[in-house]
């Protein structure tokens, strides 16, 4: 009697998965490297070439404004906090798919890997200042994880073909071998097939081969923790002494910022004594942060330095000192973001210490038919800023260096920022400046502009509720309403709230710093019980009336009046 013909094995549904979920993990692990090795080569050899961070820049660059617009609103200050989160699983996502192509159709997944690496490295050698050798890490990087993509499937596949030495080669791997390990596979012969015998198709249980499985199965396991842990730590690690050796917060800590020639005078009655009430002077913890910088520069102010260049009579370069030796003086001035909606919190007012930016242009001499300077940022943004709003002997356009008396954090633009009173940040409240381009409006523009927003955008007029808060009940009987208002370079003539579209009852102002400084203002009001609906308007010292019609963020600014729901217990 004839024996039976012995079964090829075949790896179960379950198995299959299993394996693919390994391969996911071998591209993943991979990626990890390739970012690890790009951290570690950016240290030594290009603090500019770290892939996460070039590829997070050149998203901001590209995002569309109503995606920017969305993050700003719903993040705040951790908008990039967000990105950074959403690029990482992004690559997550992006490594698993290609340790799964490697997997069942090599080289497709490498493939992948070497095509990622070169959009990083076309996103660094694009970012404004790139060296020469930025791109250096990623190339590295990426060759890495090609190369240990490669290494970790062929690993993988071994243990597979120990479970089941009869399973069918992946797409384009030819049939008896194993990537060219030198492991025989099934055969085309029926007979050399039946004189294996059962030896070596015991079904598909780790049984069949054991020493084979267990020894695969650890090679492949142990490589793979061991590149993960070893990624994990040498990419942490490299980015932990980026940011210690490039930290300069003992310099910042011990730098001496000279005593300031005149000192702001707060009148009395400035600040209205209000629970709930934004302070007068908002601290620098609390102040709002929107830029483009995905990581905070880190500058020396020893080798800072500022050029004027463009259209000038005599181009010049400021060191840190330079700016110093002008001599400081104390602004009080409120800043607002553009991205500040009605009744948003993206403002905020600080003592600035500076010099008149008109004192440093002056020693350049702008030139007749010049109508703008665009300002540089260390980290590539530019604002365009009218000409005339830096030169005007009534405008306190300054080069702060000072923040609420001591030296300006990292995050608001250390050593050296501008602020210009009565325009938005995006067009003059240039962060970490290290140029100024005297030039004209058609000449040049700066990053927002193509991005949808006004060349010009002046701050608009607005106020705004800050007590009581939507959603927290308020106790029936008296209650103040109160809040703030700006009308930068003219100042607040008069706030005026109205309860349930009743009549517009004037509210008590506090007492001005001065025309760039937003006042608080309160309303007394007998409260009771029930829903009720608060709005408020302001009108400035030359009589005109807040905007009512709303208007979105972009292209130059929100305006609207305020109506909130208040809820009386």
């Amino acid at each position: 009697m004839r024996a039976p013909t012995p079964t090829r094995a075949r790896p179960h549904g379950s198995k299959r998965a299993v394996f693919a979920a390994f391969a996911a993990l071998a591209g993943v692990v991979s990626a990890a490297a390739l970012l690890a090795v790009a951290e570690v080569v950016a240290l030594l050899l290009a603090h500019d070439g770290s892939p996460v961070l070039a590829v997070g820049s050149f998203v901001i660059d590209i995002v569309p404004r109503w995606a920017k617009e969305f993050a700003i609103e719903t993040f705040g200050a951790n908008d990039k906090l967000f990105l950074l989160g959403s690029i990482g699983l992004a690559v997550v996502v992006a490594a698993a798919v290609a340790g799964v192509l490697q997997w069942i159709r090599p080289p497709l997944g490498a493939v992948l890997i070497a095509l990622a690496g070169a959009l990083a490295v076309i996103a660094i050698v694009t970012r404004t200042g790139a060296t020469p050798l930025a791109s250096v890490p990623t190339v590295l990087g990426t060759v890495i994880g090609v190369v240990l993509l490669s290494v970790l499937v062929k690993r993988l596949r071994r243990w597979r073909e120990a479970v089941a030495p009869d399973a069918p080669a992946p797409v384009g791997q030819a049939a008896g071998t194993s990537d060219g390990v030198g492991r025989s596979g099934p055969s085309d012969d029926p007979a050399a097939e039946g004189a294996a015998g059962t030896a070596d198709t015991a079904g598909d249980s780790d049984e069949a081969r054991p020493g084979h499985v267990a020894v695969d199965r650890r090679r492949f396991l142990a490589m793979t923790v061991i590149v993960a842990v070893g990624s994990a730590v040498v990419g942490a690690g490299s980015r932990i002494v980026s940011a210690a050796t490039s930290s300069l917060a003992g310099l910042r800590e011990a730098l001496k910022i000279p005593a300031a020639r005149s000192r702001v005078e707060v009148p009395a009655g400035a600040e209205l004594d209000v629970p709930g009430l934004s302070s007068l002077y908002t601290s620098n913890a609390d102040f709002y942060r929107v830029d483009t910088a995905l990581t905070v520069p880190s500058i020396d102010p020893a080798t800072w330095s500022l050029t004027v260049v463009g259209l000038v009579d005599t181009e010049l370069t400021l060191s840190f000192q330079d700016v110093l030796d002008l001599g400081l003086d104390e602004y009080s001035i409120t800043l607002t973001c553009v991205s500040n909606e009605v009744g948003g919190e993206l403002l905020g007012t600080a003592k600035w210490l500076g010099v008149p930016i008109r004192d440093v242009l002056a020693k350049a001499g702008p030139q007749s038919g010049a109508d703008m300077v665009l300002s540089k940022s260390i980290d590539g943004f530019t604002a365009g800023t009218p000409l005339g709003a830096l030169t005007d002997d009534g405008i306190d356009a300054i080069f702060a260096v000072a923040m609420n008396g001591e030296p300006l954090p990292f995050e608001h633009g250390f050593p050296v920022r501008m602020v210009v009173p009565g325009l938005y940040g995006y067009v003059s409240a240039t962060k970490w400046v290290t140029e100024l381009k005297v030039t004209t409006f058609e000449a040049d523009e700066a990053y927002w502009t193509p991005r949808g927003y006004s060349a010009e955008a002046p701050v608009k007029m607005s106020s705004r509720i800050d007590t009581p808060r939507i959603g927290k009940p308020a106790a029936a009987g008296p209650l103040k309403i109160a809040g703030v208002a700006w009308a930068q370079t003219v100042g607040i003539g008069k706030v005026e709230v109205s309860i349930d579209d009743g009549e517009w009852r004037p509210a008590t102002l506090s007492t001005a710093v001065n025309a760039d400084t937003w006042v608080q203002w309160v309303v007394d009001w007998e409260a009771t019980t029930g829903a009720h609906y608060v709005a408020v308007r302001a009108t400035d010292k030359r009589g005109n009336l807040q905007i009512q019609e709303r208007a979105p963020i972009a292209p130059n600014g929100s305006s609207g009046w305020q109506r909130t729901l208040i809820t009386v217990a």
